[in-house]
């Protein structure tokens, strides 16, 4: 099981990554926009390298900007020429349900053996045809699948029992993260991988009541220090004279 990180902001990487929790970074385009990358496909080049740098050996998800079947074949190859650690994310299909897509993972697994994430997901039966394909991740949106009225804990535990049933390489990633609690809960119900937004990544640390005892304790130890020193300063002034006299004459000596 691992977590990856679902943002393009370098800054939040290296905070998670310098805590030893991470074992990736997922992006796309929309995540790029708000994290300002404004600049196409030179500036994507730029962060990604910057990212995948940061982040060595573990993936960088990267995703293709067309739908259009030659071209999200030649951007994927040059989108996984940047480095070693992308991993090409390509919808499961395209805007009107065209299925091309299927054929392009399939052409990129098994015929230039690049890493494809399959993203977009809403089900099992997408998971599994993912799968058959050769795709390395599956990502199924629990998110979203939630907010149709679904629950996805039973699409998780349908592609993961699968998965390993037809014995498949794929890794699913469970994403479109709404709550901390999401996280253990699909890690429980399957998902090998959860991305999730640092956010949710700071609740799933920060507890309000872990805050609550870290402050008793800090100040006990303080008082149990004020005391200490109370305590040393009464003794050498309850100290008889003589021996004051005496310890001052054997520390000259």
């Amino acid at each position: 099981m691992a977590i990856f990180i679902d943002t393009g902001n370098i800054a939040e990487i290296r905070k998670f990554m310098k805590m030893g929790i991470l074992r990736g970074v997922t992006t796309n385009p929309s995540i790029l926009l708000k994290d300002g990358l404004t600049g196409g496909l030179p500036e994507i080049k730029k962060r990604t390298l910057e990212i995948a740098k940061l982040i060595h050996p573990y993936p960088l998800s990267v995703e293709v900007t067309t739908n259009d079947k030659d071209k999200m074949l030649e951007q994927a190859r040059n989108l996984a020429s940047w480095t070693d650690n992308i991993a090409v994310k390509i919808t499961i299909h395209g805007p009107e349900g065209e299925m091309h897509n299927l054929e392009v993972i399939h052409t990129l697994e098994h015929q230039f053996n690049i890493r494809v994430n399959v993203t977009a997901m809403m089900s099992a039966q997408q998971c599994l045809l993912a799968a058959f394909a050769g795709a390395t991740y599956v990502s199924l949106f629990c998110g979203r699948v939630n907010n149709m009225g679904y629950n996805c804990i039973d699409e998780l535990r349908k592609t993961r029992k699968l998965l390993d049933q037809f014995n498949l390489k794929s890794k699913i990633i469970a994403a479109s993260t709404r709550e901390v609690l999401n996280v253990v809960e699909w890690f429980e119900a399957g998902a090998h991988i959860v991305t999730i937004l640092p956010p949710l990544l700071e609740g799933m640390l920060v507890h309000p009541y872990s805050k609550e005892t870290v402050k008793q304790f800090l100040r006990d130890a303080q008082k149990s220090e004020q005391i200490a020193i109370r305590k040393s300063a009464e003794e050498i002034i309850e100290m008889p004279i003589e021996s004051l006299k005496n310890d001052s004459v054997s520390v000259r000596l």
